[in-house]
């Protein structure tokens, strides 16, 4: 018996816009808003719906998991679909956790507008929508930040790690055009600070330089590079023959907000490598979190045109006053899926000279499929990707609809949110001490500390031993699992690496933290006591069993 063909033809958009695969389009993204909205709880953190992925739930699900025989209509695909759903993280005021974020709307109309052509943003051939949103989001962020949008360049890629990796690829090729055909040598070394993101580890392994010529400078209190250590970093490589070629600034660190000083970076490593006789390092800024805060750039502050509270302000301006230097930076990235609220993945990778890029770009011979015919204008040969998705129409999707006013609006509300926050964490909770006092933003971490443990100023000073900050490691890493226990009524972040301390017996360690990262649009400071009050009956629950566990020891 013959099996009945589906019509394959009706799980695509229509050739010709007929209304009846328009309609039937719709009503299918129709009930999968429907059905996500029916699984919101605003009074949580997680969409409804149970799923346990605890035990042995991800190899059950391989034995589970087989392609159909035949097609499955789309209405009980969507039911499937939106079981994925169940109990998953929700942007809700008390989603409190890193650097995640709402996508927004003009951010998802913007992919959705990429999806219905489909274009691959390698080629304005076979993507012209893709490579002109490219270039004018490029130039947008360029003027923004202060660099010459007819000089520089840029491209989307694959969020900061990609364009860290990319930064280092040019720092390489600067320093030696021919490394694409003969490889890496040998004496190459990058320079991060201790609070920097994991980015460049990973890079330097795959670029094959290695993570051991990856230099780790101090940082002081405020989580900013050390520069005093860093010229002696510098001093030190070019003493033992290595050539400093790439220096990460990170303008904005995941953990703590903290902002390198890219002026005196850029000053001291080009006053040290011109004494050497040698090119200064490529300077990446790795703004890909703390970049946006440059849509303050020209806010005008004695004005205040957005009637932002005096507090606020002051905070606004600590922030903006380090991130004015951005444009002297080669490079740059702007994570547009974390602050410019777009969703996954949507990161542009910025250089101030656009000719760079010539030095990664590969040899028409090497592209057959594309690039030397004798039409196109646009070939993006220069990127690590070959396909590249259009992600940067969602991103243009987002400037138009934003705005700077717009930006600067949703990233003042987070910083009065944190400010309002650290007030109520001194005020109600006296336990409690606030580890990134010194960076103004909208991260918070703060550490507790058992009854008879010096405090953060002890540690910081050198006065701890190892085993003394250990041990409030442990004690804080308790609060971390009771907050994650009922992380979906409100969804703290943590960290296991805030500063990298010395102890008093010539160890170092770096401090756990808990975190409060505020990034849901719906987060206001109404809602900071109520969150307040949460945290406090935690902390005593962690008291409380330190307590008994201290008893039970001494029996």
């Amino acid at each position: 018996m013959r099996e009945k063909k589906a019509n394959v033809q009706q799980l695509f958009p229509s050739e010709d816009g007929n209304p009846q695969t328009r309609q039937m389009f719709m009503k299918l993204i129709e009930q999968i808003v429907t059905g996500a909205d029916e699984l919101k709880n605003p009074d949580g953190v997680n969409l409804k719906g149970e799923k346990n992925r605890s035990g042995h739930f991800y190899n059950n699900l391989i034995r589970e998991s087989a392609i159909p025989h035949g097609s499955i209509p789309m209405e009980e695909v969507n039911v499937e679909l939106l079981k994925l759903l169940h109990d998953h993280p929700y942007h809700t005021k008390y989603f409190l956790t890193n650097i995640l974020p709402m996508a927004s709307l003009p951010g998802i109309l913007g992919m959705i507008t990429a999806f219905m052509v489909n274009g691959n943003n390698l080629w304005d051939v076979y993507g012209p929508a893709g490579a002109e949103a490219e270039v004018r989001v490029t130039s947008m962020m360029s003027k923004l930040i202060g660099y010459d949008a007819l000089q520089s360049g840029g491209y989307t890629t694959w969020g900061g790690q990609g364009a860290v990796f990319s930064g280092l690829r040019l720092a390489i090729a600067k320093y030696a055009p021919d490394a694409l055909q003969k490889g890496v040598p040998n004496n190459l070394y990058a320079f991060c600070s201790e609070a920097a993101h994991y980015s460049l580890f990973k890079s330097m392994e795959a670029s094959g330089i290695g993570s051991d010529r990856l230099i780790r400078i101090r940082t002081h209190a405020d989580s900013s590079m050390d520069v005093d250590d860093l010229a002696i970093k510098l001093s030190e490589v070019i003493a033992q023959g290595g050539i400093p070629i790439y220096i990460v600034a990170t303008t904005g660190t995941t953990d703590a907000m903290g902002i390198d000083d890219v002026a005196h970076i850029y000053e001291v490593s080009s006053q040290l490598t011109n004494q050497h006789g040698l090119s200064r390092p490529h300077i990446h800024a790795d703004s890909a979190l703390g970049g946006f805060f440059a849509f303050f750039n020209d806010y005008d502050f004695e004005a205040n045109p957005l009637a932002f509270s005096q507090e606020v302000m002051q905070a606004l301006i600590a922030i903006q006053s380090k991130m004015k230097h951005l444009h002297m930076a080669d490079s740059m990235c702007f994570d547009f899926q974390k602050l410019g609220q777009t969703p996954y993945l949507t990161s542009l990778f910025l250089v101030k000279d656009a000719a760079d890029l010539r030095l990664m770009d590969l040899h028409p011979d090497e592209t057959p499929y594309v690039g030397h015919r004798g039409y196109g204008q646009y070939h993006t040969g220069y990127t690590l990707e070959c396909s590249r998705m259009a992600s940067s129409i969602s991103i243009y999707s987002a400037l138009l609809a934003f705005g700077i006013q717009g930006y600067q609006q949703l990233l003042a509300q987070f910083v009065e949110v944190n400010l309002a926050f650290r007030a109520a964490l001194k005020r109600e909770i006296p336990q409690v001490e606030i580890v990134n006092d010194d960076n103004p933003g909208i991260i918070t971490l703060f550490r507790i500390y058992p009854d008879s443990n010096p405090g953060f100023q002890a540690e910081i000073s050198g006065k701890c031993t190892l085993k003394e900050i250990e041990r409030n490691n442990k004690f804080n890493e308790r609060l971390f699992e009771m907050l994650g226990d009922h992380r979906d009524r409100i969804f703290f972040g943590d960290t296991k690496k805030h500063l990298l301390v010395q102890t008093k017996d010539d160890s170092s360690i770096p401090l756990y933290a808990t975190k409060i990262f505020v990034i849901s649009p719906y987060t206001e400071t109404r809602h900071v006591e109520e969150i307040i009050e949460y945290l406090k009956t935690t902390i005593t629950q962690v008291y409380e069993k330190y307590s008994e566990s201290s008893m039970l020891s001494r029996r």
